[in-house]
């Protein structure tokens, strides 16, 4: 009855069901486009379905308050009950990737700041790689602050991680405007991926839009991967700039389905490069003087810290700096040029001093006894990326003779076998600046003769640093800082999406003179996941589980099963009365009637007179009543 009156629950997550009553709930939802991947027979979404089980599942456990932090703002906002999940636009999916570190912050900032009692942390997820950065180190650092608060808190996952095998994926890879002695060209590239190799060859049929116009062109997929290369589109000579989208047919995730892009006159790309020696950065020079394409060119110019004031900035792609970080008016002018989206790398100097940018500090230099080889780095994105094809760069070929100490918050891209970074990037709102540990001198490392890494390095330094020159914009789908005013954009193409959540929406938008291109990372379309034991390591020492889940599933995670032991509970009341009954006994013959049923015997005692006879008789009786 107790157990009854207690009103149990059963789940996947029995361990919810105890302990007192919840007082606050934060829910952290990835709302990624891989989250818009559907199930198995179509219907809802990973996103939907895990919005469903949510509510249904708050709603019977209860709370006092509800917290939504979302991946695309990562902001905490209270919310009145469950059932907003499913109506306000914090909750939609969107084109941007999720920061699952971030939002644990996010989530870890709150409950400092407001105290709360029992406190329940419901993280809603497809657990892919990319999002978690299980690798990284701040997971670490975050743990160890939860496990510092008074009140342990609850963690619960709420995990996606199945992949549709056959779901494919479309991206431009480049978009270029070029002009021949025919005319006027439009050369584009795009890419098609597919998780599982397809039998034979299938011809794809990829709808192009331009302008407004359309036309359909069809790709051949051979094992997983589809390639359309310079296809050419005529375009008027007045047609300048533009924007278009390429989609497939649908398929189980339709946030990958299309891709857009904008187009322009190339814009020439210019390397400055700051230096205390003009001949230790002469194969910095070499390298981004080299155009990888010719329509567009590429040029550089070295000069010292002083020279700076003299620098037109507005047409300046890429800073290559190999003396001490900026300081004072220097300052100002990095400062500026990196906030209208310049890209600048970090080189140390001869003698760093105590100088510091953006969190980052040089220390000492470390001679090694012999060449130390590159240990890890990261291969799905920013500068050292595998290259279009899919082959990854040599970074693991590098050797490292001297490299200078860093000090201070950032993200490794490639580390030395000791731990050591070696390029590693700061952590800024636009994610362009960069420090690279040691130089290309000989003698300090071979990325001058192994010149493959630092090429590609460069030219995808100049190429991400032009793109803020001209009138369009390629855009990661991220929240963008205030200098590109979001506000002010308009839709080009109709869209349900909150303006002030366009440059996580994926589309097409315009501002002024300026045309914007917002799509989903390069990162979104890798069906990685975190491993289950990997992920249950990074909530080590905290109460945590987990239930997978898959999308279009309408079954309630957790359901009162109190009915169950009340029935149990009557069914035993009533075993108990049945075994407390008394015993039902058989009728018995009348003793006197079988002791004195002979009436010749009776007879012949009744007519004896004596004494000692009525004695006998009156003995008989008392036994037989007895």
């Amino acid at each position: 009855l107790i157990i009854a009156v207690s009103r149990p629950l059963s789940s996947g997550w029995l361990s919810v069901a105890g302990g007192s009553k919840v007082d606050t709930t934060l829910i952290l939802l990835d709302r990624s486009s891989s989250m818009s991947e559907q199930g198995p027979a179509g219907g809802k979404t990973k996103l939907e379905t895990g919005r469903n089980q949510l509510i249904q599942s708050l709603n019977m456990l209860k709370s006092d308050h509800y917290v939504l932090i979302d991946s695309a703002t990562n902001e905490a906002v209270e919310l009145e009950s469950p059932d907003q999940l499913n109506s306000i636009p914090q909750t939609s999916a969107v084109g941007a990737s999720a920061d699952v570190p971030a939002m644990m912050q996010t989530a870890y900032d709150y409950v400092n700041a407001n105290k709360p009692g029992r406190t329940e942390v419901w993280i809603c997820s497809d657990v892919r790689k990319h999002d978690w950065d299980a690798d990284g180190g701040r997971w670490q650092v975050m743990r160890d602050a939860f496990l510092e608060f008074q009140l342990p808190i609850r963690f619960h996952l709420l995990a996606y991680g199945n992949v549709a095998d056959e779901n494919r994926a479309i991206r431009v890879t480049s978009a270029r405007r070029v002009e021949t002695t025919s005319g006027v060209d439009l050369l584009l590239s795009l890419e098609i991926e597919q998780k599982t190799p397809v039998t034979g060859r299938v011809q794809i049929p990829v709808e192009l839009e331009l302008d407004g116009g359309r036309s359909t062109i069809d790709v051949e997929l051979a094992g997983t991967t589809a390639e359309l290369k310079d296809h050419a589109i005529p375009l008027n000579a007045d047609q300048v700039r533009g924007w278009g989208r390429v989609s497939i047919p649908a398929d189980e995730n339709l946030a990958d389905n299309s891709f857009y892009f904008v187009y322009d006159k190339p814009v020439a790309r210019k390397a400055i490069i700051v230096a205390e020696d003009r001949d230790g950065v002469r194969p910095l020079a070499v390298a981004a003087g080299i155009s990888p394409d010719p329509t567009y060119a590429c040029s550089v110019e070295i000069i010292s810290a002083d020279q700076l004031v003299s620098v037109e900035w507005d047409k300046v792609s890429l800073v290559l700096w190999q003396d001490q970080l900026p300081n004072g008016s220097e300052l100002e002018i990095v400062d500026s040029y990196i906030a209208r989206g310049g890209q600048v790398v970090f080189f140390p100097p001869l003698n760093p001093n105590q100088n510091s940018y953006s969190g980052v500090q040089w220390k000492n230099w470390i001679s090694l006894d012999e060449e130390a080889p590159v240990g890890t780095w990261i291969g799905d994105q920013d500068l050292l990326a595998n290259a279009q094809s899919g082959a990854s760069l040599p970074v693991g070929e590098l050797r490292i003779m001297r490299y200078c100490e860093l000090e201070g918050e950032h993200l490794s891209l490639a580390s030395l076998r000791n731990g050591s970074p070696l390029i590693c990037r700061a952590l800024t709102d636009r994610r362009n600046v960069y420090f690279c540990s040691t130089t290309a001198t000989v003698g300090e490392s071979s990325l001058a003769r192994d010149g493959v890494v630092l090429y590609v390095m460069i030219h995808r330094a100049l190429s991400n640093g032009s793109k803020v020159l001209g009138t369009t914009r390629q855009l990661i789908a991220q929240r963008q800082p205030e200098s590109e005013e979001v506000a002010n954009w308009r839709a080009v193409l109709e869209t349900d999406s909150l303006s002030t959540e366009y440059d996580v929406h994926p589309g097409v938008y315009s501002s002024e003179e300026r045309l914007f291109a917002v799509n989903r990372s390069l990162a979104e379309d890798a069906p990685v996941t975190v491993g289950e034991e990997q992920l249950a390591n990074l909530f080590e020492g905290l109460e945590f589980d987990r239930v997978d889940d898959v999308a279009g599933n309408s079954t309630s995670l957790i359901q009162e099963v109190w009915r169950v032991f009340l029935a149990l509970m009557m069914a035993a009341l009533v075993a108990e009365a049945l075994l407390c009954l008394p015993r039902k006994r058989q009728p018995e013959a009348d003793p006197l009637s079988k002791g004195w049923g002979d009436s010749g015997s009776v007879g012949k005692q009744s007519g004896s007179s004596d004494s000692n006879g009525q004695t006998r008789r009156a003995s008989a009786t008392r036994e037989v009543s007895a």
